[in-house]
Formats: structure tokens, C-alpha cells, sequence
């Protein structure tokens, strides 16, 4: 497991999505991106790479109408691969399937593919490049948008077939649209508790604990001021962060509460809500 993604850091290790059609979006996830189905109903699939943890819930319930543009919610959840050569042998898998990427970048801090499912929502899928080679400078973490290299990445699979997502794959990050980036700035950074570690210049910003690049980016990319979807709309539903303890838990709670922030208590979890309407859930990990 990668070290971010465990105690005594914060991260996001779940999210939930509505969808038009569950049927339709269960077979995506499985013949596209690799993900096992842990329990299923007729309104909600939970998906797993391991065959016990949930990473990605798909949700219908009720009549959902198709994504709406130009508003708050999801721009794309991220799933962490544990190594480059399950990335390239990803890529080739979409060769072999003929999938149409919307994008692909090298970050240095890391290596990633864009594309959407079959509603809309958007999935990045990637590897980390070694954290000792990341450039920091006054606290804040290098990026860059290079081109990415398909071919020296797909030959690291050394011509080993894809299977899947591998059992160590994790919920990296999540980046998120919102109204108003200092509101974001003020509740994800002084009210989560989370440190700054990439701003470009005044229209994103990405947050993280413990050294990592991010476990949360926000934008304003839909517009300042970009209203909230309907509630009903494809997109996200909620995403979970999770503390290593409930004193953690608690003590950001407060913190929140103390900003004017609403925290409430829904099926024994603690919910909020970002100043542009993501829901997140607060929770302790087992």
C-alpha cells in the first residue's frame, strides 16, 4: 500500500457516483477499467480491486438526468496503480479494446491517463513516480503537463497480460469543481486540516497530508460562481476521507463547526458539505 494512503494520513479512500445506467456502467467498470463487483442490488454496485475493500460505489436511484455542464461536483476520481508496469500493462490493454482516452500527461510527480465512462464522470488512472525524486521548494511540490510516454510505459509490462486492476490499486485523489477557490481554500485547508501543496496561480489548488501530491485538487475551471447540479444529475454523490483515529475525526470536526460549517450525523457517520455542495463523509478507517 502505498505509504500516503495509510495511517497517520488523511486521504479520500472511497467515492460514490450516480449513474443513468447501472447494468450499463457495472460493465464499463469491469471489461474497462478492471474493477471486481463486491455486492450489488438493483439500485447500487460496490466495486473492489481486491476483492474486500470498496473503492467506487455506482448509484441509481431513481429517474437521473445526464451530467449537467458548467456546474460544481465531480471533474475526476483518480485510481493509484501501485506501479508503472501495471500502467503499461493497462494501456495496453485499451489498445487491445480500442478505448478512446480524452487525455495522458506526465506530471513528473506522476503518470496518468484521462477518460470518462459512459455518463460522463471523469477517471484518471495512474502511477507515482518515486516520491525521493519530487521537487519541493518553500512547501510546495513541482508539477508538470509533459507529454506521456506510451511506448516506454506499455514495454514495463514486458508483455505480461492485464487481468485487471492488481489487489494493492487505491483510491489516489479526487479533483473537484467548485464556485469560489479561496471559500475552497478556507474550508479544505484551515477546516480538513489539509496542507497546500500545488496552487496554479489563482484557479486550482490541491491539497494533501503527510508529503503527498494530493489527495484532494479543487479548480474553478466551470466558472466562478459555477452553480451546483441538480441533485438528481449524474455525478458525484459523496467521497469519503478517512482519519486515522477518532480523536483526528473529532478535532476536525470542530475545526469545521468553528468555521460555520454543518456537520451532521447520518447512519452513524459525520457528513459535510464543501462551500459549493460535494458532500463528503467523515470516517475513521478500520
Amino acid at each position: 500500500m502505498s505509504e500516503f494512503h495509510q495511517q497517520p494520513n488523511v486521504f479520500v479512500n472511497h467515492v460514490t457516483i450516480k449513474v443513468q445506467e447501472l447494468k450499463r456502467s457495472i460493465t464499463f467498470y469491469k471489461n474497462i477499467v478492471g474493477f471486481q463487483v463486491l455486492e450489488q442490488s438493483e439500485t447500487i454496485a460496490v466495486l473492489t480491486s481486491n476483492g474486500t475493500t470498496p473503492l467506487l460505489t455506482l448509484e441509481k436511484r431513481g429517474e437521473v438526468v445526464p451530467k449537467q455542464p458548467r456546474t460544481t461536483g465531480l471533474y475526476h476520481f483518480a485510481i493509484l496503480l501501485p506501479n508503472r508496469k501495471e500502467l503499461g500493462k493497462f494501456i495496453n490493454h485499451l489498445t487491445e479494446q480500442r478505448f478512446q482516452i480524452t487525455g495522458a500527461a506526465n506530471h513528473e510527480i506522476s503518470e496518468a491517463l484521462y477518460f470518462n465512462d459512459p455518463d460522463g464522470n471523469g477517471i484518471e488512472v495512474y502511477c507515482d513516480t518515486p516520491p525521493s525524486s519530487w521537487r519541493w521548494q518553500n512547501g510546495l511540490i513541482h508539477a508538470t503537463n509533459s507529454q506521456l510516454d506510451f511506448e516506454s510505459i506499455a514495454a514495463d509490462a514486458n508483455g505480461e497480460l492485464w487481468e485487471g486492476l492488481p489487489p494493492q490499486t487505491l483510491m489516489g485523489h479526487i479533483h473537484l469543481h467548485v464556485s469560489d477557490i479561496k471559500r475552497a481554500e478556507q474550508f479544505y485547508h484551515q477546516g480538513l486540516g489539509l496542507d497546500v501543496v500545488i496552487r496554479m496561480d489563482d484557479h486550482a489548488l490541491f491539497f494533501s497530508t503527510g508529503g503527498y501530491h494530493h489527495h484532494i485538487g479543487v479548480n474553478i475551471w466551470n466558472g466562478t460562481g459555477a452553480p451546483q447540479p441538480q441533485k438528481n444529475s449524474v455525478g458525484l454523490q459523496n467521497f469519503t476521507i478517512n482519519f486515522p483515529n477518532e480523536k483526528a475525526k473529532q478535532t476536525i470536526v470542530q475545526n469545521l463547526q468553528s468555521l460555520q460549517y454543518s456537520v451532521s450525523q447520518i447512519n452513524g457517520n459525520y457528513v459535510t458539505n464543501d462551500p459549493s455542495g460535494n458532500e463528503i463523509i467523515l470516517a475513521v478507517g478500520k
